[in-house]
């Protein structure tokens, strides 16, 4: 009889410690996305932000890495960005607790792996790669829109940091669950996604594709803001790294290509307009959705059915905006990041290790059904399979406020007011100045939203030419032009008159000789 108790709470610990913690852990975070997505879809985003507060009622949920991501976006596209930077600074130190241990001590990060035994959603939340790096990239973009630039170069070095830790974590950790999985017994193979649609995963943009975590728009924006502040040294590295990830751009190209020139001290006494850099981001970052499987495991007393559950992303049907329009001059819009086809990238890079991590899961729930089979019969076993199907929900956690598509346009702009557009969607006027402007745009839902603009610099004063100064007449003696032969009887008529104007002025000088 204590065997038999002590299957079914091995089993169901997890369900009842989450409910006692408010059912946050498993609660599922695609759903509470809908909800606040409903919320703000007119732009009332104050709304938005009370539905996700009731999402995480609890003291310890509001200091969950992926609560304060949330909220710090909310409170972003509700231009309230002193406490947004609030939000993702309490987010960001989660990350930072994360990338000391990545450092000091991986094996403790890759023991939580071991909550993934009952279920993926009972693991401590780390935030998907790319969201670590856009974390920093949002802090540098709220700093330059409350003009805290040096802060924001700070934020801007930091990513580049981020991403080696990352890259050096990931490797460690892909080889940790492949002997996990083999120490408990479960196969390397793909076949247990007999159904699961890869095509999602291997399509050409996904393939194209660096890597998981690094994008073109935090580079290039790295490479602006040190060519803001005359480091153009530490500008064309970021510059670089952003063409490296998004080839083929002409606007980060001319970035590059242009740097000297536009670094030059000649160039800054002349520069007469502002250099804007336009950043539209447009639509909400994919949904995580589950997908369940049925897959039979051995046991003592045959096969057992095991529920097992892996996420899917869709990919993206939403056309790409192609124009900006200011005044009446249009600028070229070019794609730097697409939240969808990275987040694709990250599920596939995380596919092995999750396949192998569900296989562990499944041998270990076939052989407690098979106990509890044993132990309480039919009962048992029919208790067995609702435990396995309520603890085997894949994790849909991911940082849904986020754009799903960012573009950027460049160009030199008189200082003042500017009708601005992006493929006929109205952002009204916006006023800009300085030697360098950050436009910040954002088409959320039906609501077009222009957010802090971040300007550094001052032009130069405008040089007023000297003023015009007539040339005063010549007094000097001139040697008279030797005249023709057939002219000689005009000689003396012609003398006479150059002889009677150097009289004439001549004697209007007199007067003043004569008073001395």
């Amino acid at each position: 009889m204590k065997k038999r108790y002590l299957s079914w709470l091995v089993l169901l610990a997890p369900v009842i410690l989450a409910g006692e913690a408010g059912g946050q852990t498993m609660q599922s975070h695609s759903e509470t996305a809908t909800l606040v997505k409903a919320s703000s879809a007119a732009g009332d985003f104050k709304a938005s932000i009370v539905q996700l507060d009731t999402r995480y009622p609890s003291a310890d949920a509001k200091q969950e890495l992926l609560y304060n991501m949330e909220r710090g976006e909310l409170l972003r596209l509700d231009r309230q960005y002193e406490p947004s930077t609030a939000a993702f600074l309490a987010a960001d130190a989660k990350v930072i607790e994360w990338e000391d241990a990545a450092k000091t001590n991986p094996q403790r990060l890759m023991g939580m792996l071991g909550a993934s035994v009952i279920s993926e959603r009972l693991k401590n939340y780390e935030g998907q790669d790319y969201e670590k790096v856009w974390l920093t990239t949002r802090l540098a973009l709220n700093r330059i829109g409350l003009s805290n630039f040096d802060q924001a170069r700070v934020d801007v070095k930091r990513t580049h940091e981020r991403e080696a830790v990352i890259a050096e974590f990931r490797a460690k950790e892909t080889s940790e669950a492949e002997e996990e999985a083999k120490a408990k017994g479960a196969q390397t193979t793909s076949t247990e996604l007999n159904g699961y649609p890869v095509e999602s995963l291997n399509d050409p943009e996904v393939l194209a594709l660096k890597n998981g975590y690094q994008n073109a728009l935090s580079h290039y924006l790295a490479g602006f803001l040190y060519e803001s502040l005359n480091e153009s040294g530490l500008a064309a590295p970021g510059y670089r790294k952003a063409i490296e990830l998004r080839p083929g751009s002409a606007v980060l190209e001319e970035g590059l290509r242009g740097l000297d020139a536009r670094s030059g001290i000649t160039w800054k006494q002349r520069q007469r307009q502002t250099d804007v850099l336009f950043l539209v981001e447009t639509g909400n970052a994919p949904a995580r959705v589950p997908k369940g499987f049925t897959i039979p495991i051995p046991a003592r007393s045959g096969f057992r059915t095991v529920s097992i559950s892996y996420p899917v992303i869709e990919a993206s049907t939403s056309a790409p905006v192609t124009t900006l329009k200011v005044g009446d001059r249009e600028v070229a819009l070019n794609s730097v990041v697409d939240l969808n086809v990275m987040a694709r990238r990250v599920l596939k890079d995380e596919m092995p290790g999750m396949v192998l991590r569900g296989m562990t899961r499944a041998i270990v729930k076939g052989v407690l059904q098979d106990q509890l089979s044993k132990n309480a019969g039919i009962f048992g076993s029919i208790i067995g399979s609702v435990a396995s199907a309520a603890t085997e929900q894949a994790d849909d956690r991911m940082w849904r406020m986020l754009p799903e598509r960012v573009f950027v346009a460049r160009a030199h702009l008189p200082p003042g007011e500017h009708k601005v557009s992006v493929d006929g969607r109205d952002f009204g006027t916006v006023k800009i100045d300085g030697q360098y402007a950050v436009v910040p745009l954002r088409l959320y839902e039906t609501v077009a939203l222009v957010g802090e603009i971040g300007m550094l610099g001052k032009l130069p004063e405008q040089e007023l030419p000297p003023p015009k100064v007539e040339p005063e007449p010549l007094l000097t003696k001139t040697e008279p032009e030797p005249l023709p032969a057939k002219a000689e009887t005009e000689t003396p008529a012609k003398s006479k008159a150059t002889v009677t104007k150097k009289m004439t002025r001549t004697s209007t000088a007199a007067p003043q000789s004569q008073a001395k």
